[in-house]
Parts: C-alpha cells; structure tokens; sequence
C-alpha cells in the first residue's frame, strides 16, 4: 500500500513550468510587436478627441522606437545582481505598463 505513491519531479520541489533565463527571439519580436499595438490604440484615441487621466498619463509614456532595448526587454528589481531582471520573469508581464524604470540603471 505504501508503494502506491511513488515520488515524481514535481512532489520532490521540481519546477513545473520551466522559464528560460533570456528572452527568445520570437518572444521579443512579440513584445516589440505588443508595445506598437498599444502605441496604435493610443494614438488613435487621442485622434478621437477623448479627455481622460489615463490618456495624459499613457500620453507621457515612451513610444515603442524610442525605448532604447534595455528597457524593452527587461525591468528594475533591486533584489537582482544588475538589478535588473527580464520582463518575462515578471508575472503577468504581458499585461503591464512596463516602460518606465528609475534612471541610471
């Protein structure tokens, strides 16, 4: 009876969803791919003519072309060596404003 619960991987502390430590390709390109969507859907509602909070504030953000690639792909975290870390390492990073990092690092 004792033998019926074998320990696997994952019961041992293994990692479940592996995440690679750099960004690939293709996920960059989707990121980049990603920041100019939302640079299109602000622009046009500032072309509609719409006053809110929100616009002013996604207004002062950085178009995608003018971020330089450190802060594309990766974001401040002070616990990190560099203190800096990939986005894909931030959860839920695919749905965040991740464009503005302290200055000098």
């Amino acid at each position: 009876m004792f033998g019926a619960f074998r320990p696997t991987n994952v019961n041992l502390g293994g990692l479940l969803w592996k995440t690679p430590w750099k960004l690939s390709v293709t996920r960059k390109a989707n990121a980049r791919a990603r920041l100019k969507k939302v640079d299109a859907v602000i622009e046009s509602v500032r072309a509609s003519g719409v006053h809110c909070a929100a616009l002013y504030r996604a207004l002062e953000l950085p178009k995608e072309c003018e971020m330089p690639a450190k802060d594309k792909y990766t974001v401040f975290s002070p616990h990190e060596k560099g203190y800096r870390k990939g986005i894909h390492k931030v959860p839920k990073w695919t749905r965040r404003t991740l464009r503005t990092n302290p200055k000098g690092f």
